[in-house]
């Protein structure tokens, strides 16, 4: 009789819970073992930059395994465990404490981690970059002392902790260098809503500028020096300026690596005992090699990837989305922006929708409070509807239609 398999997963961020749960739904009789740094179940990230700091709830609100956790999944979770290495000829993990846990398959979900300024050290008093719960608590702490916060980055996590510390009574300033918010993800149009948003809260923005120096204050604040010549004082800054692939330990393990680990369609590795999902892996898109850092886009491929690990043979090929809420304001994208042809629908008030179609079909959607637009413009991606930007760009013609017909 064969023994069971054994399935590791390293990381406890939806691409790593995902993945064992679904490992183990493929192979009841798997034993699959999910390694985390932390103390306590996997959480969902994204209330951390929301709720959290908005004071209106807890990380462990959100177990993303649900309320009985993994042990409900009969997944072992392992908690405390730093990996510091992948013995790949020994099929071993190698941990902090020593020991050597054996694997059959292996997936690796290690996400993303902080980009660092080198003037705002993350070890500097009342500075604050926002990963994991710990993070959030911190600096919902913060928050909760008043005063005057900066926050350097101008993307949809940065502009998320503004909002939030911009309804709880705080002066927030934001510091951008590119010439608008949200230059990353957002039509110009869809970002000057935004930013109209933030106007009506107060929040001071700063663009096309960037830090100089930073220096600690007697009184605990810090001093900001940014590139047009002002000094801005702070009580607490927030660091929201990207993310890398945390791909150092698959780099360490001769594993192809090219900001963020290299994978096939099947999220496996160029080892082919080992599998990658989330945030920290390069996969084969619609137009080339890509990386994503998003929720839905980690959970969808973390759970092919531990499906595949457990013997599954399922091609990744979920349409991404995004979504950020800042005040009374949905923003969300679906698809894959693709640099085709851009149609706007006209809508009124602080609602926007925008469409790119590509090769005929609509490949992409941003919009602002059209949740149920988004979700249809979804399915006609899905379904690879032919698209007519005359029709896309009319509000009188509902997009439910469009799909029906299709």
């Amino acid at each position: 009789m064969n023994a069971p398999r054994s399935i590791l997963i390293i990381g406890s961020g939806p691409a790593g819970t995902y993945a064992a749960i679904a490992a183990k739904q493929h192979d009841a009789g798997a034993n699959v073992v999910l390694l985390t740094e932390e103390a306590c179940e996997p959480y969902e990230k994204p209330p951390l930059s929301k709720a959290v700091l908005l004071g209106t709830a807890e990380a462990a609100d959100a177990p993303i395994a649900g309320p009985g956790g993994l042990a409900s999944h009969d997944v072992t979770l392992e908690r405390h465990c730093r990996c510091i290495a992948i013995d790949r000829g020994a099929q071993r993990v190698v941990l902090q404490d020593g020991r050597r846990l054996a694997y059959d398959a292996l997936v690796i979900a290690t996400g993303a981690v902080p980009r660092l300024i080198p003037q705002l050290p993350p070890d500097m008093r009342n500075v604050h970059y926002l990963r994991n719960a710990a993070d959030a608590e911190a600096l919902k702490g913060a928050l909760a002392a008043g005063g005057d916060l900066l926050v350097v980055g101008g993307g949809l996590i940065g502009l998320e902790a503004a909002a939030a510390a911009a309804e709880r009574g705080l002066r927030v300033t934001v510091i951008e260098v590119a010439p608008r918010i949200l230059a990353r993800v957002c039509y110009a149009d869809v970002g000057a809503l935004v930013h109209a948003a933030h106007d009506r809260h107060g929040v001071a923005i700063r663009l096309g500028t960037q830090i100089r120096s930073a220096e600690p204050l007697p009184d605990g604040r810090l001093a900001v020096s940014i590139q047009t010549g002002e000094t801005l004082t702070a009580d607490a800054v927030i660091v929201g300026t990207g993310a890398r692939p945390d791909d150092a330990l698959a780099a360490a393990a001769g594993l192809d690596v090219d900001d963020g680990i290299i994978v096939d369609e099947y999220c496996r590795t160029a080892d082919p005992a080992i599998f990658a999902a989330g945030d920290v892996v390069r996969f084969p898109g619609p137009d080339g090699s890509m990386r994503l850092e998003n929720w839905k886009h980690a959970l969808d491929q973390g759970a092919v990837a531990g499906r595949n690990a457990a013997g599954a043979h399922d091609v990744y090929s979920t349409v991404p989305s995004f979504w950020s809420e800042q005040y009374d304001l949905y923003i969300q994208g679906v698809g894959w922006p693709s640099g085709g042809q851009t149609v706007w629908r006209p809508l009124p008030g602080n609602r926007a929708l925008h469409f790119e179609v590509s090769a005929g079909r609509l490949a992409y959607a941003l919009g602002i409070n059209v949740q149920r637009d988004l979700a249809i413009v979804r399915r006609m991606i899905e379904r690879q509807v032919p698209a007519d930007p005359v029709a896309l760009a009319d509000p009188a013609q509902p997009l439910a239609a469009m799909l029906k017909r299709a």
